[in-house]
């Protein structure tokens, strides 16, 4: 059962990492050569202190950090939708605060705009995520192609605001007040056939508006990710249209990405452009890299390292705070049967 609250505005919180990858065994790992390790991958520049607050943005840097991808001006039947009703079911730990959005918007994976997390929101704003639509296709009875306005209001999708935990692989955590609808509402409309077993998910891939894409040539892309079909329909896993209160900005995943809470960030793929439901399992693109540090499931367990760091504590972003980090992300009420 829901129980929502009233049209509020977010509270906020949260901060930074001094985990990060050493890309020159990474590369070894994955048989590239020392040429390639000596300049191929970069490392992000900007590892800040945890402990020292970030420097605070301008005026109008902050404005173009929290600038919503797409414009509500242009988009006259989404008017009224945004904030969205708060989820009260989904509640983040009596301690916790959100991360403040400034934050949140300025400290981002997205390796088709660069490595450095930094400057993502910077090379960002070149990326245009309107017009845009998502294709649903594969193992179903109705598949289809959906744009904005469609998919926010698509019977049975229901938007609402949800308090989820994020917790990246790197060992770093935010708390985050997504706006977006259950994922199985999208899955639902196009009927899945029983042989469906899987849910992959392929992302944008413009390399004319994403830096990262034509500066990385090695990487495969574009992204792509996959979950189980039972993993697709728990109602924790959640089609992301905005982020406090308003429609995502563009170094968040502009217009729709996937939040699946109880696994690290990387399986919550940003800007989708296609959906198809598939009966074998499929590769997922971090999983073809190096599959003995990025395995399918990727579910968050304290008691798993990576191969190069801990995994038993997370680093909040914004206050440098050292918490334990909890068996599914603190979520294993909702998704531990999935797995038994």
């Amino acid at each position: 059962m829901r129980n929502f609250s009233h049209k509020t505005g977010p509270a906020t919180h949260i901060t930074d990492e001094t985990q990060y990858h050493n890309r020159r065994k990474f590369l070894k790992t994955l048989g590239l050569g020392t040429i390639a390790a000596a300049g191929m991958f970069t490392v992000g520049k900007h590892i800040r202190n945890a402990s020292a607050a970030p420097d605070a943005p301008s005026a109008t840097e902050a404005a173009a950090i929290l600038r919503p991808g797409i414009d509500l001006a242009g988009h006259p039947k989404l008017a009224g939708l945004y904030p969205a009703n708060r989820n009260m079911l989904y509640r983040l730990p009596a301690d916790a605060k959100l991360t403040e959005a400034v934050i949140a918007g300025s400290y981002n994976n997205f390796y088709e705009f660069t490595t450095d997390k930094d400057r993502v929101w910077r090379l960002a704003q070149q990326f245009e995520p309107d017009p845009w639509t998502i294709e649903v296709t594969g193992q179903c009875n109705r598949p289809g192609k959906f744009d904005i306005d469609a998919i926010h209001t698509m019977p049975g999708v229901q938007l609402e605001e949800r308090h989820y935990r994020f917790r990246c692989v790197e060992a770093w955590t935010m708390d985050v007040p997504w706006t977006g609808f259950e994922l199985n509402q999208l899955l639902k409309q196009v009927d899945p056939k029983p042989d469906a077993k899987y849910v992959r998910f392929i992302t944008a891939n413009k390399p004319e508006q994403m830096p990262g894409i034509k500066n990385q040539p090695w990487y495969p892309w574009p992204y792509f990710e996959a979950l189980r079909i039972d993993e697709a329909m728990n109602p924790l896993a959640m089609m992301v249209t905005g982020i406090y209160g308003k429609p995502l900005p563009r170094q968040h995943g502009a217009p729709f990405r996937l939040i699946v809470p109880w696994k690290y960030g990387y399986k919550s793929p940003k800007s989708i452009v296609k959906i198809e439901l598939v009966r074998e399992r499929p590769k997922t693109f971090w999983e073809t890299l190096a599959p003995d540090e990025y395995p399918f499931l990727s579910n968050v367990d304290p008691t798993v390292p990576h191969p190069r760091w801990s995994q038993a504590s997370e680093r909040v972003i914004g206050t440098g705070e050292r918490r334990p980090t909890l068996p599914y992300n603190g979520y294993a009420q909702y998704v531990a049967h999935l797995y038994q």
